[in-house]
């Protein structure tokens, strides 16, 4: 697992058993410094101090950009739905190994597409999981997207093969967005990717998800990757397709039917 470069306290005694569960540490007040798992209106957050991490983190499928996304964002004409195939009268099932806030994963699930979503930080995981439970109480609409996704708390890196058995789930398609090791302090402006980077560091041992999810995937793997960012080391891919900001690597051991 990538170097933890920070912790979060879980705080309240509502979120007691949740950070025994996924080995938060606990206080009954939420810390002057450092980032915190708290209780909001909204669900589950992720906060620390505005003027450096902006706003509370929160995974909601329901409203804001997600829904925007959903309604807006292109359909099977979006670049990760391209790199994952769905195409005309192909939906593959998709391992979103890297999960983050499931934003692709819920783009791929709203078109259709099964997604099994990874995520090794157990802070993340516990807003995805927490964001995931309030969609399935949403509306008719995204209660159905919501049943074609699941979460599980998981290094894809150290144990891809183990989670996808565990959750008796068949790996068409793996899509990977690996963080990348930015060294420009400009990269930091984001104050959403400081708390990611707070959190897990960069990804280096992308090179050894890479070599797990070729073993496991049965058609491709898909890696996000900045548009003139290098390959992670391995093997070559295949196939290219790329937007102005990003692009995809492209990993086929068989076409989708």
């Amino acid at each position: 697992m990538a170097r933890v470069k920070s912790d979060v306290v879980a705080v309240g005694e509502a979120l007691r058993p949740l950070a025994e569960r996924l080995g938060l540490a606990w206080a009954s007040a939420q810390p002057a410094q450092g980032l915190a798992l708290i209780e909001t209106p909204q669900g589950l957050a992720i906060a620390g101090d505005p003027l450096r991490y902006g706003n509370p983190l929160v995974v909601d499928f329901a409203t804001g950009r997600a829904d925007h996304r959903r309604r807006f964002g292109g359909g099977r004409g979006q670049l990760v739905a391209k790199a994952c195939g769905l195409g005309k009268g192909v939906t593959p099932r998709v391992v979103d190994a890297t999960a983050g806030l499931g934003r692709d994963a819920f783009v791929l699930a709203g078109l259709g597409a099964p997604v099994l979503m990874l995520e090794r930080m157990p802070a993340i995981f516990a807003l995805l999981e927490d964001g995931l439970r309030r969609a399935l109480g949403a509306d008719a609409e995204i209660h159905d997207i919501a049943m074609r996704l699941q979460a599980r708390w998981a290094d894809a890196a150290s144990d891809l093969a183990g989670a996808v058995v565990a959750s008796g789930f068949e790996a068409q398609v793996i899509h990977l967005d690996p963080m990348f090791p930015h060294r420009d302090k400009s990269a930091l402006v984001k104050k959403e990717m400081r708390v990611f980077r707070e959190l897990a560091g960069d990804d280096d041992d992308a090179p050894r998800l890479l070599e797990a999810a070729l073993d496991v995937a049965t058609h491709r793997v898909a890696v996000k990757r900045p548009r003139r960012a290098p390959p992670i080391a391995g093997p070559r891919p295949a196939h290219v397709i790329e937007t102005r900001t990003s692009r995809y690597d492209l990993y086929v051991h068989r076409s989708l039917r």
